[in-house]
């Protein structure tokens, strides 16, 4: 039976590890101690910031300033201090509102003082705000200094966390030298192997004889989709479509099931290196962002792109730097699988395809706003 270390012993052997502030009381010793065993074990290969830890080390939890031996006012320039200030004795109940952490109650508190006892001659004085402690203090002022920053890398990271799932890091989406967009259908898996200069690669697609018929043999699916894989070229990132069938659509369960199992295994066969290193190499798209990209959204529904993807053939073949690159052979080869009233509409290709772009150009825009 496991042993069980008792909550003092604990609290000796973690003093010896992790320096903790005198007026810590033992539930915040605790308290510090697991969010320090958290950051080293549970993320062992990145390591809690310093100036995390150098606040953990040092900043009682819910302690006031008033115990604290630095006054708020140290923590500021005097050009920090007198902005703050400003915006302080100035703002209005709205203006106040948009500032972090004074939505609310604490906006009429701030406001609530200011009629009573005059404009703030120091920062140390908003102590006295009921509602107000110091970490709220220190994250409003830090808020007023850099009112854009956080809204910028919200909404930054929001457009691709509502497109991509999981979430990763934006830098590893950037830096990817080259993606295979795979899309899959109810009797193909199609796939775009593309790179960030927007040039085609490789652009296939496999029928899979097995699919929708019967019953859901798993093995069967295995051997489609095996070889699939086998034929798909490595990449640093594979590209899923999302698909946009609900499981609680009764008329499309069978379809929905069907997609959600290709999708899974793809996953599972693709993620050859996530067990030794924890990074996902497989991401899913939504296939509604993507529709939305090339404005190909009628009011839920999503229309085909194969309009779209002939005129970047046609384009690649006559312009000098057109959107999307391909070999001229594959534009002989595939031209007329996108003709109008074509026999044979490759959806899925079209579909991988578009994809493919849409994830770069997205990355890139978002690259560049960020520069700009």
């Amino acid at each position: 039976m496991k042993r069980v270390t008792p909550f003092f012993l604990l609290l000796q052997q973690g003093q010896k590890i992790l320096p903790l502030h005198p007026s810590f009381s033992p539930v915040e010793k605790w308290m510090t101690m697991c969010r320090a065993i958290h950051c080293t074990y549970c993320r062992s290969k990145a390591a809690a910031p310093p100036e995390e830890a150098e606040m953990l080390h040092s900043l009682p939890l819910n302690q006031s300033a008033k115990g604290d031996e630095r006054n708020l006012d140290e923590y500021y320039s005097a050009e920090q201090r007198s902005v703050i200030l400003q915006v302080l004795n100035t703002a209005d109940d709205r203006e106040l509102a948009s500032v972090k952490l004074l939505r609310g109650k604490k906006s009429a508190s701030i406001i609530e003082y200011r009629n009573k006892n005059g404009p703030f001659q120091d920062i140390q004085s908003l102590m006295n705000v009921p509602l107000l402690k110091f970490r709220s203090v220190v994250k409003v002022c830090d808020s007023i200094l850099n009112p854009n920053e956080r809204a910028e890398t919200r909404e930054k990271k929001s457009q691709l966390a509502k497109c991509i799932k999981p979430d990763v890091e934006r830098e590893r989406l950037e830096s990817a030298k080259t993606i295979v967009s795979i899309v899959s259908g109810t009797r193909k898996i199609a796939w775009a192997h593309v790179d960030r200069g927007l040039n085609i690669l490789d652009w296939q697609q496999e029928e899979c004889h097995n699919f929708m018929r019967g019953t859901y043999q798993t093995y069967t699916y295995l051997e489609d989709i095996l070889s699939v894989v086998s034929k798909i070229p490595v990449a640093d990132i594979y590209i899923l479509e999302k698909p946009g069938i609900s499981a609680q659509n009764v008329n499309l369960f069978s379809v929905a099931v069907h997609l959600r199992t290709v999708e899974a295994m793809l996953y599972c066969l693709l993620s050859t290196g996530f067990i030794q290193d924890g990074q996902h190499r497989v991401l899913s798209m939504v296939r509604t962002a993507v529709g939305k990209h090339f404005d190909l959204m009628v009011a839920e529904s999503r229309t085909s792109g194969a309009e779209l993807v002939r005129q970047f053939m046609t384009d690649s073949v006559t312009q000098t730097n057109p959107r999307v690159t391909f070999p001229r052979d594959m534009v002989l080869r595939y031209r007329k699988m996108f003709q109008l009233g074509g026999r044979e509409r490759a959806e899925e290709m079209c579909d991988a395809l578009l994809q493919a772009v849409a994830f770069y150009e997205i990355v890139h825009d978002i690259q560049c706003s960020e520069k700009s």
